[in-house]
């Protein structure tokens, strides 16, 4: 199916002399539900293109910093505490994705934040996909550094050039180059660490015994909580995990196994290899510490270029160490890059009403992401993610809680999904009042405003309030915020009688293209059906 879309206002206000298509394979169904005729990919190749996604290399720093700052049996409590938090918070996000075809900003705005109140949202996961994006370039730029001799500076120019002609033809690109490249990314980063476990059995034991340098005993729960602050600003991950997800085909009876072990395992899934990445990082970390004093334990290239050498000539350990970097980096950064593009397109056009295209926040995103590495956010890894983390906990709890108890248990809002404009209110308080305490009192905390104890807690703060907060909220609201209008005007129904998105197509009056059931409505202002994206802008 072809689909146009225009930014001209004059177009929706009945002129079609200006109306301007836009090719949807550039622009990926931003901002809307991602339809039946384009969905053409198995359940196996979405999974393996979202897992793709979770190469990054950022994993082995944050293992080995908190690693290295609090010990072992600290770092990996604080990993697994972290891991069982981002998994539980998923589960609820990954399946409204996929089962409905819409992104984390679709499902934000009917699932307690109203239609303008997850334009904040959008901007805070455009940030996460930033700073990451600068991350990992950083990580990239010291490989370049290591193995060519490429200064930093101009390290981050290649890093961050050399994903747009990657990133602009979204999931079909994506889906190719994250399924080829999958099997060699795994085989560099699995096949050195398990050499030297074997060569070194007693290395394990040693790192077992490491207790870090920041003072702190073993078990110690401000060291523990500490250290899953910093983990946890990963829960964000799952946004990117269902830029992918959304692309999922129907469930059927057919499928229904391989449908599911797909969206657990690419879904909140990718937490399981994100902690063995971590723990392998503080890991490497240690190996580094001792066998090779003197060089930065956070980079991965070095950590990975050390353990090359313990089973390889050095020139082929240096070029297998860069290669893995590099290719950790493209299969990553091509992630942050699509999906920031996606939430600023979508924060931008709600407010505005004008579609400038996803391609123009793709080179936004880029220079924003490029101005961190030339600034050396490398350097305060540790303390921008552990800042980062308490607006993304707070955010992903108060959605998934939303999800899970407010529609399934309290039943207070329908279960299908809402994100038209006029079917919803522009601020649900629900959401946003239980966010901005979430996030507020946990800020508060990391700055230490509570004292010095409870700055330790700040994430366990951010997830604890707002998953009571939302519910509460819920209840003294009556569900009254979430729906506008209980009909969009149109007979047939969104989704069948299993929940399953109805593929009958509708012609919108504005721009004149086809659109399946759940991205249509009527509107009286153009006496017809109107297509979601053509509603936002208008004005």
């Amino acid at each position: 199916m072809s689909v146009s879309q225009h930014s001209d206002v004059n177009s929706l206000e009945g002129s079609s002399d200006n109306q301007k298509a836009v090719n949807e394979t550039l622009e990926d169904y931003t901002l809307r539900y991602a339809p039946h005729s384009f969905r053409r990919w198995s359940p196996k190749v979405v999974a393996i293109t979202a897992l793709g996604g979770i190469a990054y290399l950022a994993d082995f720093s944050i293992g080995a910093s908190i690693g290295m700052s609090y010990g072992t049996t600290n770092a990996v409590f604080s990993i697994l505490f972290a891991a069982i938090i981002i998994f539980l918070t998923g589960i609820p996000l990954a399946y409204y994705a996929a089962r409905y075809n819409i992104d984390l900003d679709l499902i934000t705005r009917g699932a307690g934040f109203g239609y303008f109140g997850s334009v904040l949202t959008s901007i805070i996961f455009a940030s996460f996909t930033f700073i990451f994006f600068a991350l990992e370039g950083s990580i990239m730029a010291q490989g370049l550094l290591l193995g060519l001799g490429i200064p930093l500076w101009a390290g981050y120019l290649l890093s961050t050039f050399m994903v747009i002609p990657l990133v602009i033809y979204g999931m079909k690109a994506l889906s190719k180059l994250q399924v080829w490249t999958t099997p060699v990314w795994l085989i560099l980063m699995i096949g050195p660490v398990a050499y030297l476990i074997n060569k070194e059995p007693n290395l394990v034991g040693q790192f077992a015994q490491f207790t870090g340098h920041d003072g702190f005993a073993p078990m110690d729960m401000a060291a523990i909580m500490l250290g899953a602050g910093v983990c946890l600003s990963l829960i964000m991950q799952i946004g990117e995990q269902i830029d992918y997800l959304r692309f999922m085909p129907a469930k059927t009876k057919a499928n229904s196994k391989q449908w599911w072990a797909a969206v657990i395992s690419a879904g909140p899934g990718w937490v399981i290899l994100g902690a063995i990445k971590q723990i392998i990082g503080a890991f490497l970390g240690f190996y580094l510490l001792t066998k090779v004093p003197g060089v930065n334990t956070t980079e991965p290239v070095q950590q990975f270029n050390a353990a090359f050498h313990d089973m390889l000539p050095g020139w082929l350990a240096l070029a297998l160490a860069v290669i893995l970097v590099v290719i950790s980096q493209i299969k990553i950064n091509v992630t942050n890059a699509y999906s920031g593009s996606l939430a600023w397109t979508s924060a931008y056009t709600r407010i505005s009403k004008h579609y400038p295209g996803r391609i123009i926040f793709v080179l936004v995103n880029l220079a924003i992401a490029l101005a961190l590495m030339e600034g050396n956010m490398f350097a305060v890894l540790g303390k921008i993610l552990g800042f980062y983390s308490n607006f993304a906990i707070a955010w992903v709890v108060v959605v998934a809680t939303d999800i899970a108890i407010n529609k399934y248990v309290l039943k207070l809002s329908p279960k299908e999904p809402e994100y038209r404009r006029d079917m919803l209110y522009n601020i649900n308080p629900v959401g946003m009042v239980a966010f901005l305490a979430a996030a507020g009192l946990s800020i508060a905390a990391f700055f230490g405003m509570f004292g010095s104890f409870l700055a330790a807690y700040s994430p366990l703060i951010a997830l604890v309030v707002a998953f009571v907060l939302t519910p509460v909220m819920g209840l003294v609201t009556g569900g009254k915020y979430y729906i506008k209008q209980d009909h969009d005007g149109i007979k047939e129904p969104r989704y069948d009688a299993e929940g399953t998105p109805v593929a009958t197509v509708y012609s919108c009056v504005v721009c004149d293209e086809v659109y399946e059931r759940p991205d249509v409505m009527f509107s009286h202002k153009h006496s017809g059906t109107i297509c979601s994206l053509c509603k936002t802008l208008d004005k």
